[in-house]
């Protein structure tokens, strides 16, 4: 049902992969150790996608050989592999389409605003930088592994961003499957087959619309595993005046809690909150609209301040210690640890959203891990007309 093709534009050479490839531009966070350690690094792809002047960037990576150019179409079979998984996809160039041909399915709202800057990169290095991770229903499994059998990995390297990113100490290969071989258009067969759903990615889709492009780099995979997204909170009022409206429960740890349950930690200790009432419908029932309607309304925050960072910031379920500390710093109030949603939960909400599409998941609502890296591929895209 979604057409794709092979990739062109630029890719790391493989003696300096490892330095180029840099986590996704959105969970760089601003005056970070991970910001800092990137932006020391000569060659890291964090120059082009968040430093000043994006152009000199591309162009100096360019000329001192760190990118090089490959204009031969071609899928890219990536694994990856961590301590305790493996997950394998393809990345590939599929047709941009409007969401009401339901070929790229979403689950999020996008916002107009929130892409400029993407696609002001975009229009200045003629480049798209990261992918839109998405899932397929598709067979895919079996024209990947014959990819991979049929030749070695251009790259395999393990990446190193000193501890301070959940893609420090990852293996990563990269398999080159030129669309016109056997392999490739087995792969190309298979992605046919179904549309995809956006998992990660829904402005970088959203900038691929507005940018008016006929092809969009994605990253597909029929695997996905989605943690919780919490959040550490300030609100209009402290979390201390309003506790006693709630029924709370003392607990010994800062963990991730049941279902339908959220772990609250504040600097007087850590407490379970149930909720009070869990609807029918597919987006009032995930815990994360519930807490918006039974805590924040006592706080005094209204949805529009949730991409606020005065009163939210997020973090994923592997950072609990950090939203610890940010609470003790007294950078926050409180932290809030919710249960991960599940895939049957994620696309219910996508197939519900493509009879009503009014019907999205709320802003921050998943986070899947591990992230893909940026700058294993540069995607020369084309404009529609």
């Amino acid at each position: 049902m979604v057409a794709t093709k092979g990739l062109v534009g630029l890719r790391p050479s493989p003696d300096r992969v490892a330095q180029v490839t840099s986590p996704p531009y959105d969970v760089i966070k601003p005056g970070s150790a991970l910001e800092a350690r990137l932006s020391g690094e000569a060659d890291s792809l964090f120059h082009v996608i968040l430093g000043e002047t994006p152009e000199p960037a591309l162009r100096r990576l360019v000329e001192s050989g760190a990118l090089i150019q490959d204009d031969e179409p071609a899928y890219y079979v990536y694994a990856q592999t961590w301590a305790g998984g493996a997950r394998t996809g393809v990345f590939a160039a599929a047709e941009v389409t409007p969401y009401e041909a339901h070929q790229i399915i979403r689950h999020e709202k996008t916002f107009d605003n929130k892409v400029r800057g993407r696609i002001e990169l975009r229009r200045r290095t003629n480049h798209t930088m990261g992918p839109v991770f998405v899932l397929t229903r598709a067979p895919l499994g079996r024209a990947l592994e014959n990819a991979k059998n049929a030749s070695d990995p251009v790259y395999d390297f393990v990446s190193d961003f000193g501890g301070i990113s959940e893609l420090h100490g990852m293996r990563n290969q990269l398999w080159r499957v030129p669309e016109e071989s056997v392999e490739g258009q087995a792969i190309k067969g298979a992605l046919a087959q179904q549309p995809l759903y956006i998992a990660d990615g829904h402005h970088r889709y959203h900038a691929s619309l507005l940018h008016e492009q006929t092809h969009f780099l994605c990253y597909v995979t029929e695997e996905a595993v989605i943690q919780a997204y919490n959040r550490v909170i300030n609100g209009t009022r402290p979390f201390a005046e309003i506790a006693d409206q709630l029924e709370l429960t003392p607990t010994d740890a800062f963990v991730t809690p049941d279902k339908h349950q959220f772990c609250i930690y504040t600097g007087e200790g850590s407490f379970m909150l149930e909720a009070r009432e869990v609807p029918d419908d597919v987006v009032g029932r995930l815990d994360c609209a519930i807490l918006e309607r039974e805590l924040y309304p006592l706080l005094g925050l209204r949805h529009e301040m949730i991409a606020d960072l005065e009163h939210f910031d997020y973090y994923s379920e592997s950072a609990l210690d950090e939203m610890r500390a940010a609470v003790d710093r007294g950078d926050y109030d409180i932290a809030v640890a919710l249960h991960p949603v599940s895939l049957e939960e994620l696309t219910a909400v996508a197939d519900a959203g493509l009879v009503n599409t009014d019907i999205v998941m709320p802003e921050k609502s998943t986070f899947f891990a591990p992230k893909i890296l940026s700058g294993l591929f540069l995607y020369r895209h084309a404009k529609a007309g």
